[in-house]
């Protein structure tokens, strides 16, 4: 009996070791506030210029949300300097209010595309900066203090072999 449990630990464990998963990293917000002025950066280095991945980003949030979407704005830095823009929004909610996502109590995680099947083809450290653009309906100005966003993530996973 003890040489089954020890085998089927043993299989789990093995299973559990080859994920996908490159890269994870996480950045908490002070109170659950994300100002404006905040840009969160990540940085991420060797990796092989022939693999394929995914890149995604996790967004855990708390009932304090005000809204049902997320603006964010992201600028990915090659190891060369060319810098990518990207404009990007996410659902949070589905119409009836109820949050999307994973979780029980009052955090629910989020990760969510923002590329696939990427190929990066310099050696070198990489940065990746996420700023918030949430504004207000028919205001100009940003949201300066965006509460609800407990912690932003950025996680790299090579893709599955066809």
């Amino acid at each position: 009996m003890a040489k089954k449990f020890f085998i089927i630990l043993l299989v789990v464990f093995v299973c559990a070791c080859t994920s996908n998963l490159e890269h994870s990293e996480y950045r908490s917000l002070n109170n659950g506030i994300w100002t404006m002025k905040d840009t969160l950066r990540f940085s991420f280095a060797n990796v092989d210029s022939l693999t394929r991945r995914n890149i995604f980003i996790n967004v855990r949030n708390d009932n304090s949300y005000e809204f049902s979407n997320l603006f964010l704005i992201t600028a990915m830095e090659s190891p060369k300097g060319e810098i990518v823009i990207d404009t990007l929004e996410f659902e949070m909610a589905l119409p009836d209010g109820s949050w999307l996502g994973k979780g029980t109590g009052s955090i629910k995680e989020n990760k969510l595309w923002f590329r696939e099947n990427v190929v990066f083809p310099d050696s070198g450290v990489y940065n990746f900066k996420i700023s918030h653009a949430m504004r207000k309906n028919g205001s100009v100005g940003g949201i300066q203090e965006l509460k609800g966003i407990t912690d932003i993530g950025l996680q790299i996973e090579k893709t599955q072999s066809p």
